[in-house]
């Protein structure tokens, strides 16, 4: 008997042994992978120059944003195994670096936009990208765009083009702006479970996908004039840039088949017939274009070019700040929640911290706030307004300026800076509030579970599990009404209103830049170098340098970080599709919303969030 347990003690000896074998030797692999692509990636980058008369190739995959999240080594890894993967972000401020110094680059003789992989991206975004592009033409270069394929924000950016290729078996995919959702109210209803909504705001529609099966009349009136508002900005720019027609942009279904059948149903002919192109191009069509036009690169078959990625290291190393005196330049963006958030996401507390640090600093004459979020915890939104307020009374000048959207949380963080700049489709105002709490009674009670006992007070058994009372409910209510009040309180103290002007241009509404500048809610129509401007300006400053304020990574976090942005470009991807692009987006919608509100953390359960934001 005694030779049991030894028996079995060796058993598991060796099962342990063979499980943490198999541990250490894909840990290894991993680890030496890494560090062999690392290597490949480093003497790559060796000798990296520009050849006299090339292009810049701006190949820019994945989403703009105004400011990177941190590489998580196992999602670098996931996303490594996907090509072109749509989590790969750009700096937007990186693009408009280099495309201001390729205008001033005498190697750099032409722009070729390859946008075949470019993702997520607001439109105030693309117009700032397009200003540079403006500019860069000004400087007598032309630009070139040639893509397989051109999605309505990717073509947005070709428009400012002198010359659009498209592949002859591609078309151009304009389809104007639409705002549909889901709507889960029956649901929820068949799964007995209530939501419990508090908020003041005709037009506060965040938390309608929960109480209802469609939107409201109020939603479809306020979402239709904000999307009549942006696509006029966008047919407009874009109708200017190939010197046609707006209308000539979206057509009706018969103008369309219409079209089709002049084109003999080829989409790519079509497009070329309504002039959204100027050639059909193959591969290998391009490619002999740009031989032509710049010349053969010294080494292969291709034209002389260099991509963006091996361009911007060539630009950053050309700035060398000289002067003392800093404009401080800090970005708030994404979902405003609390406590500390990491780099690419708004945290009370983190957030508050960076602001903090600007004020301290002697050599920050004046701070430039970028927010880029649709809001989110009123309490977190409040900690970072009172930063706002004390680099106020410590007489350093801060100035907003808004980027694809600063609404609700993003517009309470906004609203007492010394002066507001917005593009004209940022998206802002959404100036309401709610309060969401459900609860799982009768849902519980129909798989035979229930919930009783006793407390010492009417508040002490508060519970999900429980229905809220009619007191219950009214305190907070009462609480998110009196949050409302504060809110336009707070919007007409900096923006000097009255408070009735405030509450009729408010009730959750969102308007885009252009309408906020007639109501009053920003200053001026600009972007962010225009603040960057302003604030010197108002600081007094005649000469001075811009200073990045973000979160520093630890040493540990920083070789994470630069491992892994490197790997992830060498790493070997799958040819292989095991999703539809239809699926993954639908998957996509439902993920995005419900991570979004799970990751809702107010201590008080009270939200100024803007979800038309979201388009």
């Amino acid at each position: 008997m005694p030779a049991k347990p030894s028996f079995l003690k060796k058993i598991f000896c060796i099962i342990w042994s063979t499980v943490n074998g198999i541990r250490k030797l894909i840990l290894n692999l991993i680890f030496f992978g890494l560090l062999i692509a690392v290597l490949v990636g480093l003497s790559s980058e060796e000798n990296v120059s520009v050849e006299k008369g090339a292009a810049l190739v701006l190949n820019l995959s994945g989403d703009i944003v105004e400011q990177k999240k941190p590489v998580a080594p196992l999602e670098a890894i996931m996303n490594s195994e996907r090509e072109n993967s749509a989590d790969k972000e750009i700096l937007l401020s990186d693009v408009i670096k280099v495309i201001d110094n390729a205008a001033e680059d005498q190697n750099i003789s032409t722009l070729v936009l390859n946008l075949d992989h470019l993702q997520g991206a607001g439109l105030s975004k693309l117009q700032s990208i397009g200003d540079a592009l403006t500019t860069f033409k000004a400087s007598g270069k032309p630009i070139i765009a040639n893509a397989n394929s051109y999605e309505q924000n990717q073509y947005f950016l070709a428009s400012f083009a002198d010359t659009i290729y498209l592949n002859p078996q591609g078309q151009v995919g304009i389809e104007g702006l639409g705002r549909y959702r889901q709507y889960f109210q029956s649901a929820l209803n068949k799964l007995k479970i209530k939501m419990n909504v508090f908020r003041v705001g005709t037009f506060k529609s965040a938390i309608e996908p929960l109480i209802r099966d469609d939107m409201s009349p109020a939603a479809k009136e306020a979402n239709m004039s904000l999307l009549t508002n942006l696509w006029q900005s966008y047919s407009q720019v874009v109708a200017s840039n190939r010197h046609i027609k707006p209308e000539q942009l979206i057509l009706t279904p018969e103008q369309y088949l219409a079209q089709l059948d002049k084109a003999n149903n080829d989409m790519a002919k079509m497009a070329l017939n309504l002039h959204w192109v100027d050639s059909l191009s193959t591969a290998e069509d391009f490619r002999l274009a740009m031989v032509d036009r710049v010349g053969k690169a010294n080494k292969g078959d291709d034209y002389k070019q260099i991509s963006f990625s091996d361009y911007l290291p060539i630009v950053k190393s050309q700035y060398q700040p000289t002067e003392p005196n800093k404009v401080a330049i800090i970005v708030a963006k994404g979902t405003i929640l609390n406590g500390n958030q990491p780099s690419g996401e708004i945290g009370g507390e983190s957030t508050s911290k960076l602001l903090r640090q600007a004020r301290f600093d002697n050599h920050v004459k004046a701070i430039v706030l970028r927010v880029d979020s649709p809001g989110g915890s009123a309490f977190a939104s409040e900690q970072i307004r009172q930063e706002v307020l004390a680099i106020k009374a410590a007489n350093k000048p801060i100035i907003v300026s808004m980027g694809s959207y600063a609404a609700s949380g993003g517009y309470w963080i906004s609203a007492d800076a010394d002066y507001i700049f917005a593009t004209p489709t940022t998206l802002t105002g959404s100036i309401g509030i709610f309060g969401l709490i459900p609860t799982f009674k009768d849902s519980l009670a129909d798989l035979g579970i229930y919930t009783d006992g006793v407390g010492t007070s009417a508040w002490a058994g508060f519970s999900v599990t429980r229905d809220l009372t009619p007191q219950f409910r009214e305190v907070i209510q009462r609480n998110i009404e009196r949050g409302y009040d504060n809110f336009i309180s707070i919007v007409a103290n900096g923006r000097d209103m009255k408070k009735p002007a405030v509450d009729n241009i408010a009730q959750g509404r969102v308007w885009t830049g252009r309408q906020a500048l007639k109501l009053g809610l920003v200053d001026e129509l600009g972007d962010i170098q225009q603040a960057v401007s302003k604030a010197a300006e108002m600081a007094k400053l005649t000469k001075y340098d811009t200073k990045l304020i973000e979160q520093k990574l630890s040493p540990q976090e920083q070789i994470i970080q630069d491992i892994f942005a490197t790997a992830s470009v060498y790493l070997p991807h799958s040819q292989t599709q095991t999703h539809s692009k239809v699926m993954g987006a639908l998957m996509s919608k439902w993920e995005n919303m419900l991570s979004t509100f799970s990751s809702f953390d107010d201590p008080n359960g009270v939200y100024l969030y803007c979800d038309t934001c979201n388009l």
